[in-house]
């Protein structure tokens, strides 16, 4: 059932790329939920759950993601779509800490601090009034993905690869908006920000349900 669901999800993101590039703006409206709620629908099937508290965590950031994308369907809700992925990716923090407690690495801390800063710096002249709530999202995801590699760092597991790959995603993700809405809005910001993004929360639902019923 769930690699049935995988396909619909793909499905359903392709045509909601082309309706979203193509103007087909109702369409849109209906299919950018409607594949985040495919993706949140995954975790229902994990429901003899070994890790609960893991998988409820993510769940609830999943749902975090889905009012995130309602809220930036209309741009003058930019603010709360912000607001609702920085408590999504604060959630995914806190899972994969409860699935191998806190992970500390200086290599990786380092690295992923030199990416904000450079990042956080290019952005800065074109912020304006957004220049904290952008500087606090920044720090936030950059946590996210610094626990999130950690799983792997620590043990070489299938899901936890799959959560580095999704941490990975979710920064490039990020990043394009910034430079989409900041820097510079380019064509291909649309289809190339929705495919890595469902991609990456499709990953971290798939994972999930994999470290949920021990399958990883």
């Amino acid at each position: 059932m769930v690699r049935a669901i995988n396909i619909l999800i793909a499905f359903s993101a392709l045509l909601a790329i082309y309706s979203e590039y193509s103007g087909y703006r109702m369409l849109y409206l209906f299919l950018k939920p409607l594949t985040t709620i495919l993706v949140i629908s995954i975790l229902f099937f994990a429901s003899k759950t070994a890790k609960p508290k893991f998988k409820n965590t993510v769940f609830i950031a999943l749902i975090f993601c889905l009012l995130g994308d309602v809220f930036l369907l209309f741009e003058g809700y930019f603010v709360f779509g912000l607001g609702s992925f920085l408590m999504a990716h604060l959630l995914f923090a806190m899972a994969f800490i409860r699935l191998e407690g806190f992970y500390f690495n200086y290599i990786s801390l380092f690295a992923f601090l030199a990416i904000g800063l450079i990042l956080f710096l290019w952005l800065k002249p074109d912020l304006g009034s957004f220049l904290i709530p952008v500087g606090l999202y920044i720090a936030v995801i950059l946590f996210m993905a610094w626990q999130g590699t950690g799983l792997f760092l620590k043990k070489k597991r299938h899901a936890y690869a799959l959560i580095a790959l999704v941490v990975v995603l979710f920064m490039f993700s990020d990043s394009m908006i910034a430079v989409n809405k900041f820097k510079s809005p380019f064509t291909l910001a649309g289809p190339i920000i929705l495919s890595t993004y469902w991609l990456s929360v499709a990953l971290i639902s798939n994972a999930t349900y994999k470290i949920s019923t021990q399958e990883n």
